[in-house]
């Protein structure tokens, strides 16, 4: 099993830039209020957050990689965006949204974390293959 581990680091790097602006600014005050942060209340693990965050991204970047390559060999950006819709359809949504369901979560904050990991995914799956 092959993977370029260069572009597996920048499309977790993209992940996470883009899960700083959509959750630090574009959706940062409804993202907040949703979560049951106060006006002006500072998380007080943010570092940490953010370091798990880009853990994350780094393994799901690995596991899209994998499936790209291995299983279906694709080698253009838009068959591997398409993949990481599809991962994102079967792997991701499903369990978000019963995650969501049992926690009492409001569907505002639904949308909001499954959009990000629905273009998160979409993305790196296109970055993946790409740039193989």
């Amino acid at each position: 099993m092959h993977v370029n581990y260069v572009w597996i680091v920048v499309a977790a790097l993209v992940q996470w830039l883009l899960g700083a602006l959509w959750y630090g600014v574009i959706f940062k005050k409804s993202w907040r209020k949703l979560v049951g942060f106060s006006e002006g209340e500072k998380p007080t693990n943010a570092v940490f957050g953010l370091a798990a965050a880009l853990v994350a991204n780094l393994l799901l970047s690995y596991a899209l990689a994998v499936v790209i390559h291995t299983a279906l060999n694709a080698t253009v950006f838009t068959k591997g965006f398409m993949l990481g819709v599809i991962c994102w359809l079967g792997f991701m949504a499903p369990p978000l949204f019963a995650q969501h369901i049992f926690e009492g979560r409001r569907a505002n904050l639904f949308a909001i974390n499954a959009a990000y990991w629905l273009l998160a995914m979409a993305f790196a799956g296109g970055i993946l293959a790409a740039f193989h």
